[in-house]
């Protein structure tokens, strides 16, 4: 491994890297993205709105101590288009299709960075992660379940990031629709 470069490493090679490490809530985090989000903004002035998402931006439940932002963007915009300035700030692309475009930031070969982040580029009103976000802040029971389900999946997958994923999928979609419920208001969620 000592001779690759991370885009290199099998998927193997990577969760033996980076396995799943839980923490308790950390109040830094709501400073990292914003930090995280003013830089990117600078260097993406079309964003159409950029939200901290995932466990991190809800208060009082363990997470992967990992920063997932989603930055909408207009549709006419090209996504492929926005990849060198993304890149410019330190992100390193991961996967993409014709909707959406992941990147990390904080991952090196020596294992995680103080500071790590996973950025999700999309179109406006592909934000689902929203609506769950804010149905687990404004239900704090749910989250705590959530927590419960996410300490349960951990040491069992914790070189498996995939599986660890899929087993969180109907929890995620459940609670995801109840928020489309309750906050469809508050999103445009054109698609």
């Amino acid at each position: 491994m000592k001779n690759k470069k991370l885009i290199e490493l099998s998927l193997e090679e990577l969760w033996q890297l980076f396995p799943i490490v839980l923490t308790a809530h950390q109040d830094c985090w709501e400073n990292w993205y914003n930090e995280e989000a003013e830089l990117l903004k600078e260097e993406l002035p079309y964003i159409q709105r950029i939200s901290h998402i995932g466990s991190t931006a809800i208060k009082g439940i363990w997470a992967k101590p990992i920063i997932d932002i989603l930055m909408e963007v207009p549709r006419e915009e090209k996504l492929d288009n926005l990849k060198d300035a993304i890149e410019r700030c330190g992100y390193l692309c991961m996967a993409e299709n014709e909707s959406r475009i992941d990147f990390n930031k904080g991952y090196t070969l020596q294992g995680f960075a103080e500071r790590v982040f996973h950025l999700h580029l999309c179109y406006e009103g592909d934000n689902d992660e929203l609506y769950f976000r804010d149905y687990l802040q404004a239900n704090i029971a749910i989250a705590k379940e959530y927590e419960r389900l996410k300490l349960d999946l951990w040491k069992q997958y914790e070189h498996d990031r995939n599986t660890y994923t899929f087993s969180k999928g109907d929890f995620i979609k459940q609670y995801t629709q109840k928020g489309k419920l309750l906050f469809t208001s508050k999103y445009d969620n054109k698609r």
